[in-house]
């Protein structure tokens, strides 16, 4: 490159340019929990999100190799990152940046990362080539930060783990430990629900169910005299489960489902089988729903080693079609009943709980879905909550926020809110939900469809809509992420369809052209991070 001050006013672009950059990039970085390699993965999927972002991308990477020759081309490199990739703001409408302390640090250190970058490029003779490099880098610089704050980030959280431990020793509660790749948060609520009462009990809120929730959880609300803590263990990875164990050492532990949740990081179900599975080892009694083959053969296994194995199962009545509850009662149990020690069976908008030879409910409209239903009573059955007790508790269960709530708007609308998250087997509950509580009117779903599907992201999501076109009569599909397969899926089944870029434009639609009598699905809702 050229010396002089085309060279200086470059260095200075392409610096400028790396600060904004790395704004948007931070911002990712948070809202993914701080995992190293997300913010490249967004840079790929945002870059390639649209014509534009994708010339502005080839032009900044242009101007990068141009550079070496030309210093004016770096200009290029600094202003298509500054102000790329579209549509990713600096700070965030949905998901804004906070400037935590670990935020701050990642930041300081991201920073580092890209003055010795350019310091290198100075030493070789070239500083303005090297800002424009760490420019268009700052996904990547990021990312390096990550992995350079992490043993610092687990040193420091490791005084709230141990002090957490202590905690959990004074107190001695029994510990009732929940993962599963959806209905972790339902579950635990229901079975701190059925056993409150009875006795003195204390859930991880919300979703805490990493080290630092469930930390900070105990820290904060682990009282004296607690006798049972329901905590939800969440991974996205190998041993990161076996790791919370070691400390909140579970007495009692569920898996709630398997399913493709995380399979961009997993890659295999066989895998989060397997991940999910470590919450089993040091638990003396478990939980499993037997109804899915993979935890049926955990269960004989925990069996062989002496555990004391508690199964579920759910079964599905004959109404349960889209149509009206059947208002003859709950079926027969005798017919085709699983073999598990609790059965809930869905009939409709109803169901039954069955304990061994025991009912507990019957016709029973309950806000959580019937397999967390199933799994949460053979918890609290594990811990010895009496039965009569259960019964009293069953027909009260609250709803969980944003998981399938129902509402029904001023203007008469009922609204299905099911954002917290998404999954192939909840859209598809979703949708029976909707098809059963919406009748003849419109029925409108709204969605962004389901992310962290990994190879299977895309049939997964044509199959949903697919499948709304059985059940709704039109399908929005909000922001670009999944637009292609939700479209294509909704061609083929005929349902009427819509795009709108944003979450805010879609409920503008709702608000405009629903009345009394229709309905409306919320399923799922991306923060603005996601193309």
């Amino acid at each position: 490159m050229q010396d002089g001050s085309l060279g200086w006013l470059a260095l200075a672009a392409c610096v400028g340019a790396f600060a904004l950059a790395s704004l948007r990039w931070l911002r990712v970085a948070q809202r993914e929990h701080y995992i190293a390699d997300s913010a490249s993965r967004f840079a790929l999927r945002w870059w390639s999100s649209t014509p534009l972002n994708a010339a502005i991308a080839a032009l900044a990477a242009a101007g990068l190799v141009l550079g070496d020759r030309w210093a004016f081309a770096t200009f290029a490199t600094a202003l298509c990152t500054a102000v790329g990739p579209v549509g990713l703001g600096l700070r965030g409408r949905s998901a804004p940046l906070a400037w935590t302390r670990r935020l701050e640090t990642l930041a300081a250190t991201s920073t580092i990362v890209g003055a010795l970058g350019i310091g290198i490029g100075a030493w070789l003779g070239d500083a303005p080539l090297a800002s424009a490099a760490v420019a268009l880098g700052a996904p990547a610089i990021v990312d390096i930060a990550c992995r350079l704050t992490g043993p610092l980030e687990r040193r420091l959280a490791g005084h709230y783990v141990r002090q957490a431990s202590q905690r959990l020793r004074a107190v001695s509660p029994r510990v009732v430990a929940i993962t599963g790749s959806y209905g972790k948060t339902s579950t635990k609520a229901a079975v701190a629900h059925l056993a409150s009462g009875a006795m003195a009990v204390v859930a991880t809120p919300a979703s805490f169910n990493n080290e630092a929730g469930l930390a900070r959880s105990i820290n904060e609300h682990l009282a004296d005299g607690t006798e049972v803590f329901v905590a939800e263990m969440g991974t996205y990875g190998p041993g990161e489960i076996a790791a919370l164990c070691s400390w909140v050492r579970p007495d009692i532990s569920a898996i709630t489902a398997i399913g493709p949740v995380h399979l961009e990081r997993f890659r295999t179900e066989e895998r989060i089988v397997s991940a999910k599975s470590e919450i089993l080892e040091r638990a003396a009694k478990v939980v499993l729903p037997v109804d899915d083959p993979r935890l049926g053969e955990l269960a004989e296994r925990c069996r062989s080693q002496g555990k004391e194995v508690f199964t579920c199962a759910t079964l599905t009545g004959p109404a349960d079609d889209g149509g009206p509850p059947d208002d003859a009662g709950p079926p027969e149990p005798a017919v085709s009943m699983p073999s598990a020690d609790v059965v809930v069976v869905r009939t409709g908008a109803t169901c039954s709980v069955i304990a061994g030879d025991v009912t507990l409910g019957e016709c029973l409209e309950v806000p959580i879905r019937a397999g967390n239903l199933a799994c949460a009573v053979a918890t609290a059955l594990a811990l010895g909550v009496p039965t009569d007790h259960l019964r009293s508790r069953i027909a009260s269960i609250p709803p969980v926020a944003h998981r399938l709530v129902k509402s029904v708007s001023a203007s008469g609308v009922l609204v299905l809110d099911d954002t917290y998250n998404s999954n192939p087997a909840g859209c598809s509950a979703a949708l029976d939900e909707l098809a059963r509580s919406g009748g003849s009117a419109k029925r409108v779903v709204v969605t962004p469809g389901m992310v962290e599907l990994g190879p299977r992201q895309a049939s997964e999501n044509a199959a949903f809509a697919a499948a709304a076109g059985t059940k709704a009569t039109h399908l929005i599909v909000v922001g670009r992420t999944n637009r292609r397969a939700l479209l294509a899926g909704a061609r083929a089944a005929g349902i009427e369809t819509l795009s709108m870029r944003t979450r805010e434009e879609a409920v503008a639609w709702v608000r405009e052209n629903l009345v009394t009598g229709d309905a409306v699905l919320y399923e799922n809702d991306l923060p603005d991070h996601y193309p």
